[in-house]
């Protein structure tokens, strides 16, 4: 029976919600829970998660950061101290309200009416609160500071529309939380972590995006300043990849962060945060996934390298395996991205083909076939994830081993020349209402149809505006983007004047 043209059904073009959740079921990456809104980490994508907490944690612990870790429950009376965070959160906190379970005398079981908390528990849908309070009791003195603290954790926002990795009720993340003597150095640690987040998007996922800041509407709850990276998707949407506060002295005040300065005064201390989560992983498959199933950025891979035995006879087998393993063991002693070479050698007794498919869908950037005439020639069969399935190179697995490096970041640079071309051809200057409803509207509203980008246009400032184009079209803005220039304008939906455009989409 022939293989079907593509592992993938339906393709990008048709329909591309259900073609990014049949690449995530294809690659066997995540599932659903038996509750709702939550998601099933699978080791592959487990794996995934892992190589980004690695390059992550490298470029931040860099940067004179350490981790730590806090509490997944928050007393009620931390969370209303900050009255814009709280309702910026109420409608997505899950609540703890009893300690103990009791026979329910039908059967089953119910919250004990005597077991009822004094004070009821937030399930942490971030931790500012928290760990405010908790630097309240660490700083005393102008020399405790600064506090460069992150934590690996997980977090509980309850999620009405859940899509695996994009928006699930409970999700992993860290989170970075700061706290400064100066206001200019919370502002200035507030940049240099946008900047980290841009150059791991650039040299770790491949990702372009544009770095910019919030407008209040879509500012993080309680922040004076939030910053942001957003990269464009193939169906022109965008995503946010990643976020990072100035909190100014909100949080600090909230939470008693208190200390005696140089001049021998009680002063607030000025506090940041910052995160991204697993939302990159759904980030990185809708960025250069296709029509076979993921793409992975060799950095983020969890094998770089898979290595498929070729031996339907047995009188092969031994030799293709000892090939196979000698091969893995001289790739693994070579290094890519500073560390070494992530190699499988997959021994699995089911068909050549089939595994070759498997190993397609989940993405693994390169895959090596050895069987017995490969023996004979000296050479190994290599083929690229980044390029078509049946295209192959032969060189002897001595050429392939010292060129290994070399090839893993000519895929990444691919797949990062084919993220900008999406981009950069999708991203246009946009000057008249008309056009811009025009840009953002479907030419056929009854099919899942792909349209739209970013669009840079005039806004002249005010959330009334920002509010009616939002419900209009559901498109927002995305960011005030750093490198946006000043210049004389009118805004796109009002027609009032303008002095800068900024960067809206459709989003996730």
């Amino acid at each position: 029976m022939s293989q079907q043209q593509n592992a993938i059904s339906p393709r990008r073009n048709e329909d591309f919600p259900e073609w990014y959740q049949q690449v995530v079921k294809a690659a066997d990456l995540a599932e659903n829970s038996d509750v709702r809104g939550c998601m099933v980490i699978k080791p592959w994508g487990y794996g995934i998660w892992e190589a980004m907490q690695r390059g992550l944690d490298g470029l931040f612990k860099a940067t004179g950061h350490k981790n730590a870790y806090f509490p997944l429950f928050i007393p009620l009376s931390y969370m209303a101290k900050e009255a814009e965070h709280v309702d910026g959160f109420a409608k997505e906190c899950a609540v703890v309200t009893h300690h103990r379970l009791e026979a329910d005398g039908k059967g089953g079981l119910r919250p004990a009416p005597s077991a009822e908390l004094t004070e009821p528990l937030i399930v942490r849908p971030t931790s500012e609160t928290i760990i405010g309070a908790t630097y309240a009791k660490w700083v005393q003195s102008y020399r405790d500071l600064p506090i460069l603290i992150n934590q690996w954790a997980n977090v509980v926002r309850w999620e009405m529309r859940p899509r695996v990795f994009l928006r699930t009720a409970e999700f992993l993340w860290q989170e970075g939380h700061t706290a400064h003597e100066t206001s200019a150095e919370a502002v200035a640690e507030t940049e240099q972590m946008l900047r980290v987040y841009e150059q791991f998007a650039r040299e770790w996922l491949a990702l372009p995006v544009f770095t910019g800041e919030k407008s209040a509407g879509e500012r993080f709850p309680g922040a004076v300043n939030t910053l942001c990276i957003e990269a464009m998707v193939q169906d022109r949407k965008a995503i946010q990849a990643g976020t990072s506060h100035f909190l100014g002295q909100n949080f600090a005040k909230a939470s008693g962060i208190q200390f005696v300065s140089r001049e021998n005064k009680q002063e607030f201390a000025w506090t940041t945060s910052w995160g991204v989560s697993t939302r990159l992983i759904g980030t990185v498959i809708m960025a250069h996934a296709d029509d076979d199933g993921v793409i992975l950025p060799p950095r983020v891979a969890p094998s770089q390298i898979v290595i498929v035995p070729v031996a339907p006879k047995p009188e092969t087998r031994d030799a293709v395996f000892a090939a196979c393993e000698d091969l893995a063991a001289k790739l693994r002693a070579s290094t890519y991205g500073g560390e070494a070479i992530r190699v499988e050698v997959d021994k699995r007794d089911i068909g050549g083909g089939e595994k070759s498919w498997g190993w397609i869908k989940r993405g693994v950037p390169v895959r090596v076939e050895i069987g017995p005439r490969d023996l004979e020639k000296g050479t190994v069969a290599v083929a690229r994830r980044d390029r078509g399935h049946k295209e192959k190179t032969f060189p002897t697995a001595a050429e392939f081993v010292a060129g290994i490096g070399a090839t893993l970041q000519e895929i990444h640079d691919t797949l990062l020349a084919r993220a900008t071309t999406l981009r950069d051809t999708h991203t246009v200057k946009i000057n008249s209402k008309e056009e811009f409803i025009a840009f953002f509207t479907p030419k056929n509203k009854d099919k899942a149809e792909i349209h739209g980008g970013f669009a840079f246009a005039h806004w002249d400032g005010t959330p009334e505006v920002e509010a009616e184009i939002k419900e209009a079209l559901k498109v927002t803005i995305r960011c005030i983007p750093f490198d946006s220039p000043e210049e004389d304008g009118q805004c796109v939906w009002s027609g009032r004047p303008s002095r800068k455009r900024v960067l809206f989409a459709k989003s996730y």
